[in-house]
């Protein structure tokens, strides 16, 4: 018998007022929104030239919202469960009940970039420069809320921290969630604002492109023990489909960070 902890019994509500229950899960997507529309505010006065205004980023933060909201969404129905939703195309709606992919709600941020920045005429890189520094906040809740929920859990291991899970079997995981939520939250965040204060926002792109090769190569290596969905499993090569995503991410996010730069610097 392996040693392992028990995972804590959380009520995935976290306030229940009548009939209306407010869950872990959606305080995470608002804490998270928050405290990035505040750093991101602040951020403004160090984007070149003043080319963005606290009040701009004020307009974006709907944008960014209903980005984060229809396109994680989205892209777990598309990415992973296609089959279940095609049949039940109502639940497609029922966000409450979870389901969000990160990688959905990254392309629903930038189609809300593209479109906001054409719209309102403010650089394009600035701007996503922003939403990448900030970006590592609101992965780090939401993968404490799932966490909190039981949710997404690691693959079966012997390491002295290994948990039990509810639905998880008897045997001990990883628990894949808190090794996300320090990679890709407090780590990514840590090396994103490092950058900034290297004056890294002097060349409108480096930290976006930062950004998606941080996460895509955080996520790759959470991937190694993280469980595969189950009606996914492993794919070609014995990859998942979280690296399948990831991976992509990691050259575009360095191609990018390494045109900004040198683009940046021509410029000085």
């Amino acid at each position: 018998m392996l040693f392992a902890f028990v995972f804590p019994q959380i009520d995935p509500v976290a306030v229940q007022l009548g009939p209306f229950a407010i869950r872990w899960y959606a305080l995470a997507y608002i804490v998270g929104l928050v405290l990035g529309w505040r750093l991101c505010r602040r951020l403004t006065k160090k984007t070149p030239a003043g080319s963005l205004t606290p009040e701009v980023f004020d307009d974006f933060v709907v944008w960014a919202t209903l980005g984060v909201l229809l396109g994680g969404r989205l892209g777990y129905v598309l990415f992973y469960n296609l089959g279940y939703f095609a049949q039940n195309p109502l639940e497609i709606l029922q966000v409450w009940q979870g389901g969000m992919a990160f990688h959905g709600g990254l392309l629903g941020v930038i189609a809300a970039l593209f479109l906001f920045s054409w719209k309102r005429k403010v650089p394009l890189f600035a701007l996503s420069d922003l939403v990448a520094a900030a970006a590592p906040i609101g992965l780090f809740f939401g993968r404490i809320a799932n966490f909190v929920n039981g949710e997404l859990y690691g693959r079966v291991t012997d390491a002295p921290w290994g948990m039990v899970f509810p639905g998880g079997g008897d045997l001990p995981r990883h628990p894949s969630q808190l090794y996300e939520a320090g990679l890709e939250g407090i780590l990514l965040f840590a090396i994103l604002q490092l950058a900034i204060w290297r004056g890294a926002l002097a060349r409108p792109g480096v930290v976006g492109g930062l950004f998606l090769a941080g996460y895509g190569a955080s996520r790759a290596i959470v991937e190694l023990f993280r469980e595969p969905d189950a009606h996914i499993g492993f794919l070609e090569g014995g990859l998942t489909m979280g690296q399948l995503l990831s991976l992509p991410m990691v050259v575009a996010g360095l191609g990018l960070a390494l045109w900004a730069w040198r683009r940046g610097a021509e410029k000085a």
